[in-house]
């Protein structure tokens, strides 16, 4: 049989003629395929959340891009079966992975900023879904091209072709398996985001220049040099790298097994924002007194079970202690616990926000932590909601009737519904799969924000059991707002739309509502721009 006079032409190269270094080949694209897309979760969580939706828009353009990868891959090693050709697309990849910590952020706040004012309807899935093909598809792709490659050069005789391909899918297997535990457990939580990209960046590229020093060509060690040059460069640039990158008010900014944490500090608070940057999931008023947010409207909740002290809380995603230490202050004798499932954001509670050591601090699951514990609580506050980010275990009927084995006599809920949305949004959903367990529900929307907070009681009407404890609070500041709440309290009716859990679609709810709150902001600006295009946009940020 004649061989290919592609094959004819190419001079044997030492380290593809060994087979070992054709498995390692594999080996490192299966660990930094997994890795990327690990990394690219945590690298878009900060500006689109870490919701489901945003994994599927990953693994999706992943699984697209490597399918063509491979499909051109098996072409080219077919019509020009040149190693050469492989190491320098593997080269390309490693200097795009290692761009992206830090031009990612810039293209993704681009993406965002040219959308914004042109789509109305599913903002957040399409700017991450640009985002995410603009950044990794074609890297991507390149990676593709490796496993029908390497079947090519590998395979010396059909009669061992199973032997090969075997043992080529088993290290990209277990490549895989290593790129999806180590940036999780080890990497991303160690090193950050940047570095990891980075690392895993390093690794194509010593493979791919290992391949070009031994090819004992000159123009080969030449372009070597170069790619050493820009990654250099990269490295230096993602120094000081942030994701919050124009953020003049942070005093911390890291990440952990679960989020992306940003710590900021202004001249009346300091405040947590995790994953969503753009909100605010915990906060220390620099001045004594409250908050001016929801925490405080959740306060009701121990007045509303008619104990004057002595209270037994439990908080469902504690945060920094935010609503642990207010109701400390108002409240004499309480027990708290608080259980929040990242622990590095119980040391930032510490660092930071002075969680009181009365408080007793539990890293674990919410849901999970009801399930093991059989103690009974006067108040069981739920504040584990992020904007889309609702953990769809945490919203079901099933949980709440959980929550519900677990108050006292006389005990209430109280729920942070972090999204006010329209009629058969997420928050209806939410609040009738509370009615269904709950006799008696009332809801009060936060002032100045897109918060509601829902208070579910078996003993009575929330705004009964409020103003008949009202007036026998001590501080007068507490009690003043306590009457705000009851004028603007509402008893709410339960409907039919139940979440289980076996179905519980909160993403999709939550993108719907978030696509309002985005049109309700913008709509002023979106006028100027139909009417005087981008100059008088600028005019009306204040950009000259």
């Amino acid at each position: 049989m004649e061989k290919d006079n592609a094959t004819q032409n190419t001079a044997p190269h030492p380290l593809t003629e060994k087979r070992w270094f054709l498995y390692l080949t594999e080996f490192i694209s299966g660990v930094s395929v997994m890795a990327v897309e690990l990394g690219a979760s945590r690298l878009l969580a900060p500006y689109f959340s870490s919701s489901q939706i945003v994994w599927t828009i990953i693994i999706g353009m992943i699984m697209v891009a490597m399918a063509l990868g491979n499909i051109y891959g098996g072409r080219i090693a077919d019509k020009r079966p040149d190693p050469a050709l492989l190491y320098r697309r593997i080269l390309i990849a490693s200097l795009w992975f290692a761009g992206v910590p830090f031009l990612g952020r810039y293209i993704i706040i681009g993406v965002s900023g040219l959308l914004v004012f042109s789509v109305s309807t599913y903002f957040l899935i399409i700017a991450a879904f640009v985002s995410c093909a603009l950044l990794f598809v074609f890297p991507l792709f390149l990676l593709g091209t490796v496993t029908p490659s390497l079947v090519k050069f590998a395979m010396k005789d059909l009669g061992e072709s199973g032997k090969v391909v075997g043992r080529l899918g088993a290290c990209n297997t277990v490549g895989s398996i290593i790129g999806t535990f180590l940036p999780t457990f080890v990497t991303i939580p160690s090193i950050g985001t940047a570095y990891s990209f980075l690392l895993f960046a390093g690794l194509l590229l010593t493979l791919a220049v290992a391949y070009y020093l031994f090819s004992g060509r000159k123009v080969k060690y030449a372009w070597s040099c170069v790619a050493v040059v820009i990654y250099i460069v990269f490295l230096i640039l993602s120094k000081n790298s942030s994701l919050a990158f124009w953020n003049e008010n942070k005093i911390y900014e890291g990440e952990s097994v679960y989020n992306y944490l940003l710590v900021n500090e202004d001249d009346s608070k300091i405040s947590l924002s995790t994953n969503v940057m753009f909100g605010v999931q915990s906060v220390k008023m620099k001045e004594e007194g409250l908050t001016g947010m929801y925490y405080d409207y959740a306060l009701a909740a121990p007045v509303m079970t008619g104990r004057e002290k002595g209270h037994s809380v439990l908080v469902l995603g504690g945060g920094t202690g935010t609503y642990a230490s207010q109701t400390l202050k108002y409240f004499d004798g309480c027990g708290i616990e608080s259980v929040e499932i990242d622990e590095k954001i119980t040391r930032l509670s510490h660092e930071y926000f002075s969680m009181p050591e009365d408080v007793v601090c539990i890293d674990y699951d919410g849901r999970a932590y009801l399930e093991v514990t059989d103690k009974k609580y006067d108040v069981i506050l739920v504040d584990a909601y992020q904007d889309i980010t609702i953990p769809f275990q945490m919203s079901t009927s099933e949980f709440f009737s959980l929550v519900a084995k677990r108050l006292d006599a006389g005990g209430v809920m109280a729920v942070n519904l972090n999204m006010r949305s329209g009629e058969g949004g997420i928050t209806d959903y939410i609040c009738d799969t509370i009615a269904s367990v709950f006799p008696y529900v009332s809801t009060v929307d936060v002032t100045g924000s897109t918060n509601r907070v829902l208070f579910a009681s078996f003993e009575g009407d929330p705004r009964s059991l409020l103003e008949k404890e009202l007036y026998k609070q001590n501080s007068d500041e507490l009690r003043g707002f306590l009457g705000h709440i009851v004028d603007r309290i509402e008893p709410y009716a339960g409907g039919k739309r139940i979440l289980t859990d076996d179905r519980a679609p909160v993403e999709l709810l939550g993108i719907k509502a978030i696509d309002g709150i985005i049109s309700d902001e913008l709509s002023y600006y979106r006028a100027i721009y139909e009417r005087e295009g981008f100059k008088g946009l600028f005019r009306a940020l204040g950009i000259e």
